[in-house]
């Protein structure tokens, strides 16, 4: 029967637990709807604008249907930088996970942080300091490429200007403690955890979305290696699935990315 279990192993996971279902619905509602318009979504108890309904529904799948966030924090009132929180979903995970956490959400993108702000001030969430600058490693700014999803970034083929920047390694240092620091900056990545290396021993669970772009070094090593030298255990799922790799060299059929990973970082 190991024929039928293969066979029916994705339908029974799709279904198998609320979130998944609830996704499905999603998936169903939304599903057809016209890329990169703005769109009023619901699921649960969350009403949302969005600029995208693909991206969201996406969104929705890693956070709350397959929780790729979820961590145990030592108390009620966990520290949380939630960096390139997009239109909040993250956001309003960590909160529903934890009700009384203090968030720091850093995003670059002007317009999606007005949607942010939105997002949180409709549903209701409090705790949350914004901060409506791309994260890097300085305070001085840096050249930024929109676009109309959830992939701006520094690598962007559209046309960049220039946008306010915070440095994340100050931010790290106001803290004593911090129980979850998530980065998904879209290719700075690397750039700011090598800023940040020494400034992670308080960190107890670190999440980076690792972006490679075309014709730019991978530098996946140096990433992995601040993980390690660092103190943490982690975890890397490519959740990709790619087919005939030696040929097939993009992500997802990118123009501009050749892979993307997730990698999970905690302490023992």
């Amino acid at each position: 029967m190991y024929w039928l279990r293969y066979l029916l192993k994705e339908p029974f996971h799709s279904l198998s637990t609320p979130a998944n279902r609830e996704f499905m619905g999603l998936l169903f509602k939304y599903g057809n709807s016209r890329r990169h318009q703005l769109k009023h979504v619901k699921f649960g108890a969350f009403r949302l604008q969005v600029p995208d309904t693909m991206s969201f529904l996406w969104q929705h799948k890693e956070i709350f249907a397959d929780e790729f966030y979820f961590f145990e924090a030592g108390n009620s009132t966990p520290v949380i930088l939630d960096c390139g929180a997009n239109v909040g979903m993250s956001v309003l995970y960590f909160k529903k996970l934890y009700p009384n956490a203090r968030v720091v959400a850093f995003e670059a993108e002007q317009n999606i942080a007005l949607l942010l702000k939105r997002n949180l001030h409709e549903n209701a969430i409090t705790g949350v300091d914004i901060v409506d600058k791309a994260v890097w490693t300085d305070n001085n700014g840096i050249l930024f490429g929109s676009e109309s999803a959830d992939s701006s970034s520094i690598y962007s083929v559209s046309e960049k200007r220039k946008v306010p920047s915070v440095r994340l390694k100050d931010y790290l240092l106001k803290e004593t403690h911090i129980d979850f620091l998530k980065i998904d900056i879209e290719g700075a990545e690397n750039a700011v955890l090598s800023d940040c290396q020494y400034a992670l021993g308080h960190v107890q669970n670190l999440f980076v979305e690792f972006h490679s772009y075309v014709d730019h070094p991978q530098e996946l090593a140096n990433v992995v290696s601040i993980f390690e030298e660092s103190g943490f255990r982690y975890f890397i799922d490519t959740n990709q699935h790619r087919l005939r790799p030696f040929i097939n060299h993009r992500y997802r059929a990118n123009d501009v990315m050749d892979l993307q990973l997730n990698i999970f970082g905690w302490r023992e």
